[in-house]
Formats: C-alpha cells, sequence, structure tokens
C-alpha cells in the first residue's frame, strides 16, 4: 500500500451486536444497566451509551436471527466497570444470570452475560491495577 493509500485507525465508532428483535433488545439492555441513547425501529437500530464515550453498542435487527443459547462462540466485548462483583450482584437482583460465576484476572475481575441471541457482554474492573482503569 503507498503512502497515499494508507489509512490510520482512529477509534471505535460502534460495536454492533446482531438481534431478532429489537424491542426485546433494548428491554434486556435496559434491564442490565445500559442506557438507550437513540432508537430508529424503522431501521432496525438502537444505540446504547457505553459511558460518557461517543462509540457505542449498536443493536441490529436481523429478521432471521433466533434465541442462541450460551455459551456458544463468539466474539466478546468487555466493558469497564468500578466493580465487576458489583455488577453481577446487580444484573443477579434484576433476574439476568452471568455466565459464570465473576472470575479474577491479573488486572481486577470480570463477568460475562449474554443476550438471548448469544451477544456475550463482559463488565470487568481494574480493582486490582487501578493505574490502568479509567478516573471516574
Amino acid at each position: 500500500m503507498s503512502d497515499d493509500e494508507s489509512y490510520e485507525l482512529l477509534g471505535f465508532d460502534n460495536l454492533l451486536l446482531p438481534v431478532g428483535d429489537l424491542g426485546e433488545a433494548v428491554r434486556f439492555y435496559e434491564l442490565a444497566g445500559f442506557v438507550v441513547g437513540f432508537r430508529l425501529d424503522e431501521a432496525g437500530i438502537a444505540g446504547l451509551k457505553v459511558g460518557g464515550e461517543t462509540p457505542g453498542i449498536l443493536l441490529r435487527h436481523e429478521e432471521t436471527l433466533g434465541h442462541r443459547p450460551p455459551p456458544w462462540l463468539c466474539p466478546r466485548v468487555w466493558l469497564e466497570v468500578p466493580d465487576a462483583r458489583a455488577a453481577a450482584r446487580a444484573l443477579a437482583e434484576v433476574g439476568i444470570t452471568p455466565l459464570d460465576e465473576p472470575f479474577s484476572m491479573a488486572t481486577g475481575w470480570t463477568v460475562e452475560i449474554a443476550d438471548p441471541w448469544g451477544n456475550v457482554i463482559g463488565l470487568t474492573d481494574y480493582s486490582k491495577r487501578p493505574e490502568l482503569g479509567r478516573r471516574p
């Protein structure tokens, strides 16, 4: 690739997740603590905010997608939270069962959940290495 054809990765725009029912997906993610930034039913999309950052999670309706029980091999997105174990307890209180118990990592703790279509979201903290995490 020549210099005039090169490109630079500037950052994330959005992460797209396929869902079989936009309304059901929005309800699931709201229950999980996400905030809907916008919803365009006519386009089959809804944008979920992730912290104060501009990029977010874009739910995209896929007509032929049915429910898929976890676990299945898929890409995972992990989002930073102040306390992953507290997040796991809060999710359990609203009826969202984590895929497994929170697990320890080198930087802190992580818990993963899956939506009804098998998309896996991890919530991770930097409790063991706070200097690497975001500052609240």
